[in-house]
């Protein structure tokens, strides 16, 4: 072989030819999740100890954690009279010593053999006039004698260690050296965005000369891996442009206007700049693909509404689909009143102005009905058209489908949505056209994730709250006491005629979780704290009909509390709900306890939330962010803080993030770069024919599953 090394060729070369990899290391190398070179080099280490920074013994403070590179001196290990087992490990430098004590953990005495050398990182207590850490963290460095040494994770259950993962970094890097490592990147990019070549960064991420050499490595990793996700997503948004051909809306037309002008307040400014936002997208020449972003109780219907009515001004129609029939009849009856006595301009009438039609959809329509319904949609007779997945069913046709709105995306499966599109798509016929395409959530997302998990959409978001809505107090509740008088303070709101929703998060009893379930909790608060109230009870395991009769009777004031599993979380809209009990709150996460929250705050009324823990003497950072915030985009990076940033390439929505060293959190404008980067790439070559390693590192590191959900989510 000639020429530069290629990650193809890396990950075509086999751990085995490596020094030191026999029959036995390989295996244990395959059980850690390494078969190749390329994967091997990929292995990024956790983190770099400095051997010119570090603590030394003598520097350790009791109450203060610390990082020192220790020996290992004495181990030993006993058994408590409870039958715990304690090892105990005296370590120590030129500088002093001090023990580690590690407690339920008998493997410590296999792993810590004297005369080993480990970093250990933890916090110090002093234990009978000594320095002590229990259950530090511990690395093992082995003899190696650089300034930076780097550390890989490690598992006990795979027993391959730091040392010899260096090791085997550094000879695979050796016998790269005389070849080079190829980079896909032209020198002028690189000048622009100030990163280092490929080469010299794989050297400097495992083998680092300075922290900041480390620092410049990871910039240039994590550009590469963000590169390759934007390449996707911009290529994809652009190949959807380009076969697909929009509808030229007129807008700013006198529909429009009417609507906003007839609108019983006022719109907030956000509201304005979306709509100018939505309204360029849909007087252009390819189809709309935009994500609307807005809280809970932000406008976003308003905004909605105006875009169907510029599809419906042009003599198309529009389509607002919702991902339960309990929140497509909410949406009905909202759009209806918002649109009530707002005539369409219309020169073929004899009076100029005609009657706007809006039906609705659901699998609940009788047959006859739904019959007269889809006749009127094929000959455009009606307007807008609302309704749940019972939209794509194949029996629906639409005569000219304009605009496309997509009510909580993340609920419907890529498929749904790409088949009410669709809809619109005339296939076949000459001068086909795509409707334009508006995708809504209220689960803020924060900008740089936006911009990773969404980025083949344009993103608008609606960062101000409509005057009138009442902001909603949110307090931590744990302990007896402070249980009695929420309940006191609920009782208290529905006596002067409000309504309470109380929340658990499951239906039935559970041996495995001791969590609370809405029936237990609708019995036992009937005859203790609300007796005497009128209380319902709401869970997704009752039939729609019971669902409906059952919100019914809340929203008609019939009940005073409402007892419900997480089904009220989207979609429940009551003016008169002011208390919001969430039992075992620390059970949820922070997206959905605002979705919850954002159940009451929606009348004048003040309204408040109560989050109850079980036990006061554990902090939850989430219960704390929830009662310090009703921000949905601060609480969006707070959660995406405490949970981890969980995958982006496919359906797996926490833990460990598949972009081994860029951070949506950390990486906003490296996220920027590479999007602009990937942009210029994309308009100068949309098949990266030219790009030919570019190409192939997609192919290569991203699966074809993991491209096309990229691309369709």
């Amino acid at each position: 072989m000639t020429g530069q090394i290629t990650l193809r060729d890396l990950a075509a070369i086999d751990v085995k030819v490596l020094k030191g990899v026999g029959d036995k290391r390989k295996a244990a190398l395959a059980e850690y999740g390494i078969e190749n070179v390329l994967e091997l080099l990929m292995n990024y280490p956790r983190r770099w100890v400095d051997r010119t920074n570090e603590a030394r013994v003598s520097d350790l403070v009791a109450g203060q954690e610390a990082l020192v590179l220790v020996e290992v001196r004495k181990v030993s290990r006993f058994t408590t009279k409870t039958r715990k087992t304690i090892v105990k490990v005296q370590v120590g430098d030129e500088s002093g010593r001090f023990s580690a004590a590690f407690f339920n953990q008998p493997w410590r005495e296999r792993q810590l053999k004297v005369g080993l050398q480990v970093a250990m990182f933890g916090k110090v207590d002093e234990f009978r006039g000594a320095l002590q850490m229990n259950n530090p963290l511990v690395d093992l460095i082995g003899d190696r004698t650089g300034r930076i040494v780097p550390i890989y994770p490690q598992s006990e259950r795979t027993q391959v260690s730091t040392w010899e993962l260096a090791s085997w970094v550094e000879n695979a890097l050796e016998r790269c050296r005389e070849r080079g490592i190829a980079d896909p990147l032209p020198e002028s990019l690189l000048n622009e965005y100030d990163l280092m070549a490929r080469g010299p960064a794989l050297w400097s991420i495992h083998f680092p000369d300075s922290m900041t050499a480390k620092q410049n490595a990871r910039r240039r990793l994590a550009f590469d891996e963000l590169l390759r996700v934007q390449l996707v997503l911009v290529g994809r948004k652009r190949s959807f442009e380009l076969d697909n051909t929009g509808i030229r809306h007129v807008v700013g037309g006198r529909l429009q206007q009417r609507f906003i002008d007839a609108l019983p307040f006022s719109i907030t400014g956000a509201q304005r700049r979306v709509i100018d936002e939505i309204d360029r997208d849909l007087a252009g020449p390819h189809p709309m693909h935009r994500l609307l972003q807005g809280d809970v109780g932000s406008g976003k219907t308003v905004v909605a509404v105006a875009a169907m009515l510029a599809a419906v001004q042009g003599r198309h129609q529009g389509a607002l689909m919702a991902p339960t029939e309990v929140l497509a009849e909410q949406h009905f009856a909202g759009v209806k009143e918002l649109l009530h006595g707002l005539l369409v301009p219309d020169g073929g009438n004899l009076f100029g102005d005609r009657q706007l039609r809006v039906e609705l959809l659901t699998s609940r329509v009788t047959s006859e009905r739904r019959r007269e319904l889809l006749h009127d949609l094929a000959d455009s007779s009606i307007d807008i058209l609302i309704g749940t997945h019972a939209l794509i069913e194949d029996a629906v046709e639409f005569g000219s489908l304009g605009v496309v709105v997509i009510d909580e995306q993340h609920r419907f499966g890529v498929e749904q949505r790409a088949a009410l599109r669709n809809k619109g798509s005339q296939f076949g016929k000459p001068n086909s056209t795509s409707p334009d395409v508006l995708v809504m959530t209220a689960t803020p997302i924060p900008r740089t994730a936006a911009m990773t998990v969404y980025g083949d959409l344009d993103v608008s978001v609606l960062d101000e709250m409509p005057p009138g809505r009442t902001p909603i107090k949110t307090y931590a509740v744990a302990g007896k006491d402070a249980t009695s008088k929420m309940w006191s303070e609920v009782r208290a709101a529905i006596a002067q005629g409000q309504q309470a929703f109380v929340v658990c998060p499951l239906i039935d009893e559970s041996e495995k979780l001791e969590v609370a379930s809405a029936e237990k909790t609708f019995a036992t608060l009937g005859k203790a704290e609300l007796k005497g109230l009128r209380l319902g009870l709401l869970h997704g395991r009752m039939s729609s009909s019971e669902k409906d009769a059952t919100m019914s009777r809340f929203r008609d004031r019939k009940l005073d509390v409402l007892v419900a599993t997480t089904v009220i979380e989207v979609g429940v809209d009551v003016p008169n709900a002011t208390c919001m009990v969430v039992l075992d709150a620390d059970r949820f996460g922070i997206a959905q306890l605002h979705q919850l929250r954002g159940r009451v705050g929606r009348g004048a009324i003040a309204s408040r939330c109560w989050l109850v823990t079980e036990t006061s003497d554990i902090e939850s950072p989430r219960i704390e962010a929830l009662c310090a915030s009703t921000d949905g985009f601060y609480l969006a990076e707070v959660d995406l803080e405490l949970r981890g940033e969980g995958t982006i390439m496919n359906t797996a929505q926490k833990g460990r993030s598949d972009l081994k060293l860029a951070s949506l959190r950390r990486d906003r404008d490296l996220i920027e770069s590479a999007r602009a980067a990937a942009s210029r790439i994309i308009d100068a070559d949309p098949s990266l024919t030219n790009q030919t390693q570019l190409r192939d590192e997609i192919d290569l590191l991203l699966t074809r599953d993991e491209e096309e959900f990229l691309s369709k989510n």
